[in-house]
C-alpha cells in the first residue's frame, strides 16, 4: 500500500496512491490527514487497504497522481530522529579530519533530535540564504513508527515500522563545526528536510524489505548527472529495529514519529573508500563524503557544495526500472 498527502491547510489531504504512482483517491472518509490514520491504525489500515485494492482495480473514483501537487506524506510530525547506521560514512569523515573513531561506533548509533515541525515536499526548491553555509543533500531512507513502548528490544521494535520513504536531510556542513563545539547539537545547521512524494507499507515493498532493512540501489543525480548508487541495504551497520529502540530506551514513542538511517553509503569492492561513479563506483549520498574521500587521496577537498540553481534528484527504482517512492526533485534557490 502507497500513502501520500496532497497539499491541503498545513498536513495536507490523506490518499491512497496505485502501485504504479499513477492514480490516486481520497481517503478522507477513513482518515482526513496520514497522521489521523497513524493515530488509528488498528482501525484505519485494513480501512485503507481496502481502499489501495479497490483503486487497483479501477473500482473507485480517482485521480491522476502528480507528485509536485503532493506535500511531504507527513507535513509536520510529532518527532524526527536522524541515526548514522552506516557507520562507513562516519569513520570516512572521522578519517579525512585525522580523527580516531571510538570502538563503541561500531556497537552503539549516533542519532540527533531534528526539526519536525516542517516537512518539505519532494518538489519544494531548497532555500538557502547565504551558500558560503556549504549547503548539502543527504540521501537517506526513513521509517515511520506507530506506538512504541519504552525499553522495546529491536526485534520488537521491527513489528512497530508503519510506512517506509525517502529524505534529503539538507544539512549545512560549513555551519556544523561551529554548533558541534558548543557541545550542545545541531539547530542551525540542519534547516527542514525533503520527504519522497510517497511512503509504502513495509509488506508492498516484497523481497526488498528484510530484517528492518531496505536493499536497493538509491539513485541521486546532481544538475543531471549521476552522482551516487548505493546499495541501502550493504553496509548499514545498524537496521531500523536498533535504531528505534535506541531512541526508546528510555522513553515511549508516538505513532508518526519518523526515524532517518543517516546518509546511505557503501565501500568500494576492494573494501576501501567508495569510488565516484565516473570512475565505475557507486558514488555517493551527500556532497561531504566525496570530499571527504578527495581529502583522504589528494589532501584536498575540490567537490563544491550545492550553490543556487543547482538541482538534486534522489530516487529508488524498483527492479522493472518503476520509482518506488517517487522522486524527491530540487532546485536549491535563494531566500526572499
Amino acid at each position: 500500500m502507497k500513502l501520500a498527502s496532497l497539499k491541503h491547510g498545513r498536513d495536507g489531504r490523506l490518499v491512497v496512491v496505485s502501485s504504479d504512482l499513477a492514480w490516486f483517491t481520497d481517503a478522507f472518509l477513513i482518515a482526513p490527514t496520514l497522521q489521523a490514520a497513524l493515530d488509528d491504525w488498528e482501525h484505519c489500515e485494513p480501512k485503507l487497504r481496502a481502499l489501495a485494492e479497490s483503486l487497483e482495480h479501477e473500482g473507485v473514483p480517482r485521480g491522476r497522481f502528480h507528485e509536485r501537487d503532493a506535500a511531504a506524506p507527513l507535513p509536520r510530525a510529532y518527532q524526527w530522529a536522524d541515526g548514522s547506521a552506516y557507520v562507513n560514512h562516519v569513520e570516512l569523515v572521522r578519517k579525512a579530519r585525522g580523527a580516531e573513531m571510538p570502538a563503541s561506533f561500531w556497537t552503539d548509533p549516533l542519532m540527533y533530535q531534528g526539526g519536525s515541525d516542517h516537512f518539505m515536499g519532494a518538489r519544494d526548491p531548497i532555500p538557502l540564504a547565504d551558500e558560503s553555509w556549504g549547503c548539502d543533500l543527504e540521501a537517506e531512507i526513513v521509517v515511520v513508527t506507530g506506538d512504541v513502548p519504552q525499553g522495546v528490544t529491536p526485534e520488537e521494535a521491527r513489528g512497530h515500522i508503519r510506512l517506509v520513504g525517502l529524505v534529503n536531510d539538507v544539512s549545512l556542513r560549513n555551519l556544523i563545526p561551529g554548533e558541534l563545539g558548543k557541545g550542545f547539537g545541531f539547530v542551525q545547521s540542519k534547516p527542514a528536510s525533503t520527504l519522497s512524494p510517497v511512503f509504502v507499507t513495509p509488506d508492498a515493498l516484497g523481497d526488498r524489505w528484510k530484517d528492518g532493512k531496505l536493499s536497493g540501489a538509491l539513485s541521486v543525480q546532481l544538475n543531471g548527472q549521476d552522482f551516487g548508487s548505493a546499495d541501502a541495504g550493504v553496509d548499514m551497520t545498524f537496521d531500523f529495529g536498533v535504531l528505534i529502540a535506541h531512541l526508546a530506551k528510555t522513553r515511549s514513542l508516538v505513532a508518526g514519529t519518523v526515524i532517518g538511517s543517516g546518509t546511505v553509503s557503501n565501500k568500494d569492492a576492494d573494501g576501501g573508500p567508495g569510488k565516484p561513479v565516473s570512475e565505475g563506483g557507486l558514488g555517493y549520498s551527500c556532497i561531504a563524503e566525496i570530499r571527504t574521500v578527495e581529502t583522504i587521496n589528494t589532501g584536498a577537498a575540490v567537490t563544491p557544495f550545492l550553490k543556487h540553481g543547482d538541482t538534486v534528484r534522489i530516487e529508488m527504482l524498483d527492479d522493472k526500472h518503476h520509482s518506488i517512492f517517487g522522486a524527491i526533485e530540487q532546485t536549491v534557490q535563494p531566500v526572499g
